[in-house]
């Protein structure tokens, strides 16, 4: 529902209100005030009145977008219908005329500019010729002795009510309007925000891209010189056999890197078993760091485990690891029946307001990297439903705390729960 079906909502219930007010006051007036409005030209317009809000009504169930012009033409309809109806009582002198204000207010809310003049202008137009062409509200011959005082009286509580009424619908329809307004600027800025990071992450992605493509040529021609050298000095075949195998470390995480990129959607795994083969992992390529498993969820349930999740969690570790002298706290508890959470606790230096305030933003960085490796863990963990989140513990150092969605696992899976 787009802003101006919100708008046609509210717009059915003022219409409500009014018919519900007008027919309640012509019950009383009318016998007691021993009026003769035309009853077939009163009651054609009440009949607009509810048939145009039935058509509204069926019309907020339409996949159609609203348009400003659709809306002003719903307000205008409005104008033209309470006009006709001040017509048959009193014109200008109804004390019920401020009710032609609200479609203005309503448009000087909603729509541009040029809607809210051609508004004006017509109310204007409007209300100026009540002034001069109307049914009279009373009849002021013999049969209709009414003293000043009565009518003075009565045409106050009529202003009474018209106050209170105009001064209901724009304090209920104002505040919805607010929050509408405030509602859309947020879900503007999301989507700003949405596509700032979008932008960000393509130009990585592209950078990366370029950057694989053209490191295999200069690690083509390393290989080539390293082969010649082992052949030219055997004295330094040891040290050249390290080279050798940093090279082919290097083709292999290209390789990965491109078949990675064309890898399937992730597949169901115990949560436990996936968090074994992590940690395994990074100890390959962090034989220093240290860490201890105080708490591990059981009955594990399982994950959605994709290489991008582990690379993005290993990004943690590494974050971790760097900041912690001492071992690494891990846990994986369940904060709800359908989300779990893994928690990493570092013994470092914490982080500062700065740090925290800027934490997953790209090209932030406390240590003097690049600056991306939180902001592609983020980004890796939302398209995950999952979330991050970093907290200085009151203990000292940092917690980092992962939550991820569970997902039912498959029959294999299950028996090994």
């Amino acid at each position: 529902m787009n802003r101006h079906q919100h708008h046609l909502l509210h717009l059915t219930y003022i219409r409500t209100l009014i018919l519900f007010v007008v027919c309640i006051t012509l019950v009383i007036a009318v016998p007691r005030l021993r009026l003769q409005p035309d009853l077939l030209s009163t009651g054609l317009c009440l009949a607009a009145l509810i048939l145009l809000n039935l058509m509204t009504y069926l019309r907020l169930h339409s996949n159609w977008p609203v348009l400003d012009a659709e809306f002003f033409a719903q307000l205008c309809a409005d104008v033209i219908i309470y006009a006709a109806l001040l017509y048959q009582f009193g014109g200008a002198s109804n004390p019920f005329v401020f009710v032609l204000l609200l479609p203005l207010i309503v448009c000087a809310t909603t729509l541009p500019r040029k809607f809210t003049l051609l508004m004006a202008l017509l109310v204007a137009g409007l209300y100026s010729s009540l002034m001069f062409n109307h049914l009279p509200l009373l009849d002021f011959s013999a049969a209709h002795q009414h003293t000043l005082v009565q009518l003075f009286h009565q045409h106050i509580t009529g202003l009474w009510i018209s106050f209170l009424l105009t001064v209901g619908v724009i304090s209920v329809y104002v505040v919805q309007m607010r929050n509408a307004l405030i509602e859309r600027d947020q879900q503007l800025g999301k989507a700003r925000e949405q596509r700032i990071h979008d932008r960000q992450l393509l130009t990585l992605a592209t950078l990366a891209a370029g950057t694989a493509h053209e490191l295999r040529t200069p690690l083509s021609t390393l290989r080539v010189v390293l082969s010649d050298l082992q052949q030219e000095h055997p004295e330094l075949d040891a040290d050249l056999s390290l080279m050798q195998q940093q090279i082919d470390l290097c083709n292999s995480r290209l390789r990965q890197l491109s078949e990675e990129a064309t890898l399937s959607q992730p597949q169901p795994q115990r949560c436990d078993l996936f968090l074994s083969s992590l940690l395994d992992a990074w100890q390959l390529m962090r034989p220093q760091a240290a860490y201890r498993l105080t708490d591990v969820l059981q009955p594990a349930p399982c994950i959605q485990a994709s290489m991008t999740l582990q690379q993005a969690l290993i990004n943690l570790l590494n974050n971790a690891a760097d900041a912690s002298p001492d071992a690494i706290e891990i846990s994986l508890t369940a904060t709800a029946t359908d989300r779990i959470t893994l928690t990493l606790r570092d013994r470092g230096p914490g982080l500062t307001a700065e740090q925290l305030a800027n934490l997953g933003k790209p090209f932030f960085t406390t240590k003097g990297g690049l600056g991306i490796g939180l902001f592609l863990t983020v980004t890796s963990l939302a398209t995950q439903e999952g979330e991050v989140r970093l907290y200085n513990h009151p203990g000292g150092g940092t917690l980092t705390e992962v939550s991820l969605p569970t997902c039912p696992c498959d029959p294999e899976e299950a028996e090994n729960v």
